[in-house]
């Protein structure tokens, strides 16, 4: 376990935010190698039927991340003020929050989800795969749910390297069982699905032995199950505007590709390659942000709010600097990564996919910053403003999409995540600038009080 709230804030976050990275790295791998093995082994149009998908997985699976991180803030925050009792009151409390929302997530998403893929306009060559592969992974929300709860209370209590061990291992179940299930016993799209949720089920139950076994400030006992009044709800209030903010933002992912949907397979295929692709980058600016979430929060339990200030100029200039670096990279080599997934001989596929990077990859500074400044205000406790945030990039994505991409095509369509990423920016930025105000006003009587003493 590591202690964030001591040591040069600088070198704390970077080393805090590595295995981070590795995991966010690893977890792609996870969603890459259906895309992979499958457009590899199934053709091109199993690999729009997965790559469709992707926007619902993110409107199911991105309320699960927001969900668990939000209450894994209450446990970062009592761990700052070593609060050992409260961290596994908030650990317990955040488990049974958990479970109630995985029911509650499962039963609506597989009630409805013939309504959703009939708004995003499926294509009728790939509905029936994909509704199968979709389906699956829905009917497996409580796996990815209990996954993400362990993980950020591992990460709450400053432990961001055992989450990425047991994620490799689970990534390793999953590309082999979906090899021998798809090329052995020829379960198709179905092999992919049911492989990545049995090797989420393997990594839920590693990393609860692993608590069990290595982690006494999470070590439950069946009295931590005794909630406190209101710990359940206070929970709940901390993990649902995360879990609603990352849903709004995956509405606009919907919408973009429902647009993306009009313009045919070969679009749907070039922009499920490219997004994995380009998912790497993503998530590796995304890393630091997490970093800053568990940071900000338990040196804001522990009342050093310069420390806070220090973090967030700090984890700024080294987003910024890794957004330049793999927004190059990914204009410069994108084309060639795309050919993992659909072969060489796909030229169409390929030039769509290159006008996706030039889309995107020029304007990952905004999105560093994005990253950077939403997961601080969420480790202060601020829910509303990024949930707004998530608001603004949505009715940015929306509007933008389907404005220009009958305009620009499928380079429009792609032009939509940056100007979605400004969007979000908007609520952002002035709320930090107020925020920096108050963590500044906070300070004096700290430094106070510590003169005093």
């Amino acid at each position: 376990m590591q202690d964030l709230t001591s040591g040069k804030p600088a070198k704390v976050i970077l080393m805090f935010a590595i295995p981070l990275m590795l995991g966010n790295m690893v977890q792609q791998l996870y969603n890459i190698s259906d895309t992979l093995i499958v457009g590899q082994t199934l053709g091109v149009n199993s690999l729009a039927a997965v790559g469709a998908t992707g926007s619902i997985q993110f409107l199911v699976m991105g309320f699960v991340q927001g969900f668990s991180s939000g209450m894994a803030i209450i446990t970062a925050q009592r761990y700052g003020a070593q609060n050992v009792r409260g961290v596994r009151e908030s650990y317990a409390a955040s488990i049974v929050a958990a479970l109630i929302m995985s029911l509650i997530l499962t039963v609506v998403s597989l009630v409805f989800i013939d309504n959703l893929m009939h708004a995003m306009q499926m294509p009728a060559a790939i509905y029936g795969e994909a509704k199968l592969f979709i389906g699956i992974i829905l009917a497996g929300t409580v796996m990815t749910m209990g996954y993400n709860v362990i993980s950020n209370a591992l990460r709450a209590v400053g432990d961001s390297k055992a989450p990425l061990y047991y994620l490799i291992i689970g990534m390793i179940v999953n590309v082999s069982l979906e090899l021998l299930l798809i090329l052995k016993f020829h379960w198709g799209v179905e092999g992919a699905a049911t492989a990545t949720v049995f090797a989420q089920f393997v990594t839920v139950v590693i990393s609860h032995w692993h608590i069990t076994r290595y982690t006494d400030t999470l070590r439950l006992s069946w009295s931590d199950f005794k909630l406190k009044k209101g710990d359940l709800r206070q929970h709940m209030m901390a993990g649902l505007p995360m879990g609603f903010q990352q849903s709004i933002i995956a509405i606009g992912s919907v919408t973009l590709a429902t647009a993306v949907n009009t313009l045919g397979t070969d679009a749907v295929a070039a922009n499920t390659a490219a997004s994995k692709v380009d998912q790497i980058s993503t998530q590796l600016l995304m890393s630091v942000g997490v970093a800053m979430a568990t940071y900000t929060a338990q040196n804001f339990g522990a009342s050093k709010y310069d420390r806070i200030l220090e973090g967030v100029k700090s984890s700024l200039k080294m987003s910024i600097s890794m957004s330049f670096v793999l927004g190059a990279i990914e204009v410069i080599f994108g084309r060639i990564l795309v050919t993992l997934f659909v072969g060489g001989g796909q030229h169409e596929v390929m030039d769509l996919a290159q006008e996706f990077f030039w889309a995107n990859g020029p304007f990952y500074f905004i999105l560093s910053t994005l990253f950077v400044l939403r997961y601080t205000l969420q480790g202060l406790g601020d829910v509303r403003t990024p949930t707004f945030a998530g608001m603004g990039e949505m009715v940015m994505r929306t509007i933008t999409a389907f404005a220009l991409v009958g305009w620009l095509g499928f380079f429009g369509a792609s032009l939509a995540n940056p100007l979605a990423w400004l969007g979000s920016l908007l609520f952002l930025v002035p709320a930090w600038l107020r925020m920096v105000k108050r963590l500044r006003q906070l300070i004096k009587p700290v430094a106070v009080e510590e003169e005093l003493n």
